[in-house]
């Protein structure tokens, strides 16, 4: 059976909340986000901002650049997460099968639901409608036969746009989609693409497999389906962690190798914390350590073997550190994991090596 998906996803959600209840804000570039001079980065901005090049992760600074008359307001998740339940129940009107990604965008599996007479379509307007008027904000969605077109066509007529791929359409949609709509292909990918002549999704089905996994690694076979409009990953209504991490942002710049490593305790007891929160189906089996230089350029280092101590991070900071060899202005610290639930079969790390939970 032919699966129908709903992808909804708020317009530049944490603005939308703020212009709601701040009806100056409207009409004005403005951003949520962290303090300019504290090194604080722009978590989402309204679309007058955007036109003037300001992006989420965008240092604030740097957005004020961009522009000048740009109002940046601090967050208020309570009012976001808020905004994200009465939207995660609507969702939950139509499925039981519903996958968040974030606060403000998820996937419905609605293939079973009999509401308008099993119309997509149609749910995803009424949807949208009435997250308009619970909300008084808008959201668009996206209608197609799996999950990685279900994303894209809720991409495609933002702000407040509905977009749907029958399953006839697929082929036709997908042979003309940019290689840059396809999730996973960021800027050097693209490029490398474009050096290969390939542009679109019919581009890449001029190679077999084996050729795409020549030129893009693992990535390959990954690609080889969705340029043709596949993909069968289900709707999971429980999404299962399989990395964790900590970082910090500096106020000032870390100028030498010595003063990255004085940090890493700090950081490994924070990450230690968060890990004591999880359930014993977590198994690490990699280490990682993340570093932005001053340039914003960044790096991030991993390896498999390690017990994931103070020695370890530093280690793996070092050979981090030595790429650039610049300023830093964020260290972070991770674990990457597999899930035991998943029945994978892997020889346990011991993480907390000599350490006794409390």
């Amino acid at each position: 059976m032919t699966r129908k998906i709903i992808h909804v996803d708020a317009d530049c959600f944490f603005a939308a909340i703020e212009m709601r209840d701040n009806p100056d804000l409207r009409g004005r570039p403005m951003a949520v986000g962290g303090d300019p001079g504290k090194r604080g980065v722009i978590s989402t901005c309204n679309y007058e901002a955007r036109a003037f090049g300001v992006r989420s992760a965008m240092a604030s600074a740097l957005a004020l650049r961009h522009c000048p008359s740009l109002l940046i307001v601090p967050h208020n998740m309570e009012k976001y997460r808020e905004a994200s339940q009465v939207m995660r129940n609507i969702f939950c009107d139509y499925t039981d099968l519903v996958e968040p990604l974030s606060l403000d965008e998820a996937f419905l599996d609605v293939s079973e639901c009999n509401q308008h007479q099993g119309s997509a379509t149609r749910m995803a307007e009424e949807i949208r409608a009435r997250i308009a008027q619970a909300l008084e904000i808008t959201v668009s969605a996206g209608v197609a036969p799996n999950k990685f077109l279900a994303k894209v066509a809720s991409d495609w007529q933002k702000p407040d746009g509905l977009t749907v791929i029958a399953p006839e359409a697929v082929d036709d949609f997908v042979r003309q989609l940019p290689v840059e709509r396809i999730s996973g292909v960021g800027r050097v990918t693209a490029e490398k693409m474009h050096r290969l002549e390939i542009h679109t999704c019919g581009d890449l089905r001029r190679y077999s497999q084996f050729e795409l996994s020549e030129a893009f690694g693992s990535f390959g076979p990954r690609l080889h389906e969705l340029c043709r409009g596949v993909d069968d990953r289900p709707v999971r209504t429980s999404r299962r962690r399989k990395s964790l991490s900590v970082e910090h942002t500096f106020a000032h710049d870390l100028n030498s190798l010595q003063d990255c490593l004085a940090q890493v305790p700090e950081l490994l007891a924070k990450l230690s914390k968060r890990l004591l929160g999880l359930d014993d189906d977590y198994l690490v089996v990699k280490a990682f350590v993340k570093v932005k230089f001053d340039d914003f350029t960044s790096t991030t280092l991993e390896r498999a073997g390690m017990q994931a101590d103070v020695e370890d991070y530093q280690q793996l900071l070092e050979e981090a550190f030595g790429r650039s060899e610049r300023p830093v202005r964020l260290l972070g610290l991770g674990v990457r994991f597999v899930d035991l639930k998943s029945g994978d079969d892997f020889t346990q790390m011991d993480f907390f090596q000599g350490e006794e939970n409390p």
